[in-house]
């Protein structure tokens, strides 16, 4: 795996509640703590303090909307999610395939 992976972030993107925010924020282009929260099971503050978590890791950006902030998310941050997601599945697949060629040629020694 060449980039480092970021435990902060896949911790952060690891709680389903934040990776359904996620979802939201993308299909509506941003939202807010009480948008979010009359789209899912859990209460505003519970919401928030999602939010907060998904800001931190710099996964969200929020700018100040009269009595509310909105909440967008940063796609260049999940491109680079998605990029070492796609490292560590990358690296699986070669271990797989080692693990599979090993057990292939035990197999064939058991069978000659």
């Amino acid at each position: 795996m060449s980039d480092t992976i970021d435990d902060e972030l896949w911790s952060a993107v690891g709680d389903p509640t934040r990776r359904r925010m996620l979802d939201l924020l993308l299909a509506d282009s941003g939202g807010t703590a009480t948008t979010l929260s009359d789209q899912l099971p859990v209460t505003r503050q519970a919401v928030a303090k999602h939010l907060a978590v998904l800001e931190k890791v710099g996964l969200v950006h929020v700018t100040p909307s009269g009595r509310e902030r909105l909440y967008t998310v940063d796609e260049a941050q999940l491109a680079r999610a998605v990029a070492q997601l796609s490292s560590v599945r990358d690296a699986w697949d070669g271990r797989l395939q080692r693990i599979k060629r090993m057990a292939e040629a035990i197999q064939q020694r058991r069978q000659s």
